[in-house]
């Protein structure tokens, strides 16, 4: 019987990626092979991370294991990496200007997780979605080939709002975790109950709450167009690619009524091919 060989660390990676399913790996499939490598090692330790807070039941168990990747991604820019996300990653980290602070920083993200169920305000959560997903952003632009300062902004504003958008589409699922990441003091001026969405009661009430969040996101998309140079529309053209899916995903959530206590809306992912492509060959958000 033969041995088993074992996987790469790239393929690795480009497994971790795949198996997602997520809008982003459709916008990487258009990158040429070297950005397309180190992005896909870069979203698979994202997922990896985040992973540990969505499916590690105990809480002391996830932090256990958040500190070990906290120590891995050290040990990696001492030129030690031992898992193969960081193994496919680090060659690339200096072609691209990846840092360690980077990294943390979205561990430290994952870790709020962990502590932090519920956000008293706007300002609050944006700290968060700072860490989760700004600098993903920021990470990301620098990947797909940024040349111009602003465009740090630019990735930073978009990468909140592809959060915000996460966020409406998950409450439901969210609040089965015992977390719910709309600010309490919105729920407070919509009259919802945080009961009501850990029960999955939906009201009228609810709904405008939602069309107040779908309406911030929508504004933050445009937000993040606007900043972005027209020196790096060409080279940001993935993350425009991303954007494109994510904000028919946001206006398949409206035309549904914001059914999301109960299920969570996606697009096919043919539908996000679709979207992913005709950006490629339009050029135009």
């Amino acid at each position: 019987m033969s041995a088993v060989t074992p996987a790469s660390p790239q393929d690795y990676v480009q497994q971790k990626a795949a198996a997602s399913g997520s809008s982003f790996y459709y916008a990487f499939l258009f990158l040429p092979p070297p950005r397309r490598a180190a992005i896909t090692a870069f979203y698979a330790f994202c997922r990896e991370v985040d992973d540990v807070v969505d499916e590690v039941s105990d809480p002391g168990v996830a932090a256990t294991k958040l500190a070990w990747w906290h120590t891995e991604v050290a040990k990696a820019f001492q030129g030690q990496p031992s898992h193969p996300v960081m193994q496919a990653l680090m060659p690339w980290v200096p072609e691209f200007g990846i840092e360690q602070r980077h990294l943390q920083d979205v561990i430290a993200g994952c870790q709020m997780d962990l502590t932090q169920t519920r956000y008293l305000d706007f300002v609050a959560l944006e700290k968060y979605c700072h860490l989760v997903a700004g600098v993903v952003g920021e990470v990301s632009a620098r990947i797909f080939g940024q040349t111009q300062p602003q465009t740090t902004e630019y990735a930073h504003t978009l990468g909140l709002a592809f959060q915000l958008t996460n966020i409406i589409r998950d409450v439901g699922e969210d609040a089965r975790r015992g977390r719910i990441y709309l600010p309490v003091d919105e729920l407070k001026r919509f009259d919802v109950k945080a009961h009501e969405i850990l029960d999955r009661q939906y009201s009228d009430r609810f709904v405008q709450l939602m069309k107040f969040q779908a309406q911030r996101a929508q504004d933050t998309y445009d937000k993040a167009l606007a900043l972005l140079p027209e020196a790096d529309r060409r080279s940001q053209k993935p993350g425009l690619m991303m954007a494109s899916i994510y904000r028919t995903l946001l206006r398949e959530i409206e035309a549904d009524n914001f059914q999301v206590l109960h299920q969570r809306i996606a697009l096919t992912p043919l539908r996000k091919l679709w979207l992913a492509w005709k950006m490629q060959a339009l050029g135009r958000f």
